[in-house]
Parts: structure tokens; sequence; C-alpha cells
């Protein structure tokens, strides 16, 4: 389990430490997006960029427009003291699909650093690395979605879900989705990579998809969340570094 670094927002921006690393190793971040909602409020005029805060305004609901705000300001005063520049002069692009090669592969930035965002409503999650990388957090699902979704699952994690108790398979439903989407959001191909592909498990320990390590976060009571870091050409247990 990998123990997040909490991100404290202020009025008057984050004070803290840039992320820092070991090779191969992720650093991430939890923001809780409730308790963060009035200060990224206050700062997203002054650090968002006009497209972030036009996606803003489409989102009906108060709450989704407090999550996406509070982890798109965290993103960039992260990125902007990793770099060593203002947050508004971070420079956020899309790198080449692998699939298809259209412009909506893994995010990237300029300052060369490999990074990745999540969020639903209440938490959000950022990871930093030098090797590509890729999170992911979710609220446990209904009963009922687990069972309309489950199918599409790898053989194997449909027939784990199956040989669970009831009560038991939304959180193992949470574990294989967060898992599985850490793992395609880093090869910069999303849920378009298929929840069939690659078998990363429903059970207590994630199984590494090849090239990449695949490590459940630690966050609150109610939700899942994993990252995926890529392996390739490096000692698998340089991943590990803050695992616990």
């Amino acid at each position: 389990m990998y123990q997040p670094h909490v991100f404290a927002l202020t009025d008057d921006g984050y004070r803290g430490p840039a992320p820092s690393w070991n090779a191969g190793a992720p650093s991430v971040w939890l923001v809780d997006t409730e308790q963060a909602a009035g200060s990224a409020r206050s700062l997203a005029p002054r650090v968002l960029d006009a497209s972030e805060l036009a996606r803003t305004e489409k989102l009906v609901f108060r709450a989704d427009r407090d999550c996406y705000t509070a982890a798109h300001v965290a993103l960039r005063l992260l990125l902007g003291a990793l770099q060593g520049v203002a947050p508004d002069a971070v420079r956020l692009t899309r790198e080449r699909c692998p699939s298809c090669d259209g412009p909506h592969g893994r995010p990237a930035t300029g300052g060369g650093v490999h990074f990745s965002l999540s969020h639903t409503r209440g938490v959000a999650l950022l990871a930093f690395a030098d090797v590509p990388v890729g999170v992911d957090v979710e609220r446990l699902p209904e009963a009922r979605v687990v069972a309309e979704v489950a199918g599409q699952l790898h053989p194997v994690e449909a027939a784990e879900l199956a040989a669970l108790p009831q009560e038991g398979r939304p959180a193992a439903f949470a574990r294989v989705w967060t898992r599985k989407e850490a793992y395609l959001k880093g090869e910069g191909v999303g849920l378009a990579g298929g929840l069939g592909r690659e078998h990363v498990g429903t059970g207590p320990h994630p199984l590494d998809p090849p090239g990449w390590a695949v490590t459940d976060v630690a966050v609150p009571a109610g939700y899942a969340a994993a990252v995926a870091v890529a392996t390739a050409g490096r000692a698998p247990a340089a991943v590990h570094e803050r695992r616990k």
C-alpha cells in the first residue's frame, strides 16, 4: 500500500516542498477537494488557464466544480514548484495517443516531468515521476454497477469477483478498476485500451502487467486508488520505495 503525501492548500497557495522522488518511484499526493474548495475557488482565476476555467463553468453541480478546481489548482501549484515557475506559467499539453496517434494521449508539460491526475467527488490524486505514470481514484460502486460492468473485465478477474460474497464485490471491483485505469492512463490510452486487457487482479495484492508496477494507494474510507509506473529498463524493486 502506497502512503501518499497530503496536499494542504491555503488562500495564499501552496507553501510546501516541490514533489521529489527516487528513480522509478512515484511521488503521489492526496487532495481533500472539499476542504480545499474555498481556497481553490479564490486562487483559480490567478492559476488556471482559460480552457480550465471554461471547463469548470460547464460542470453542472457545485461539488463537481469544486473537485475539478481544487484538483487542477493543486496540479499547477505542484508543477510550478517543481519547475520553479509561477503556476499560471505551467504549459499543459497532450502527447500523441499510442493507439491512434490522436492528440489525446498522456497529459504532459514542457518541464519534462511525467505526471497523472485523477479526481472524484471529495478526493483528488496526483502522481509525479521520472518515468510514465498513471493514477486513479474512485468511489466504491453500488452493487448494480459491479453486476453491469464485471463482464467487461479480464475473464480471470470476472471469475474472481463472481466467487466473492455479494458484500465483498464493490471493494474488490474498485480495486481492479483503479489498478487497471492507472495502468492504462500511464500507457496513454485510458479506458480505450479495454477493461479486458491484462490481468491486474481483484485481491489484496495487484499483479503487474509487463513493463509496469501497480500499487494500491491509501485513501479515505469509501474510495479505492492505485498508481502505476513504467519499469521497462529498470529493476522492478525500484518502484517499491514508498510501499508499506
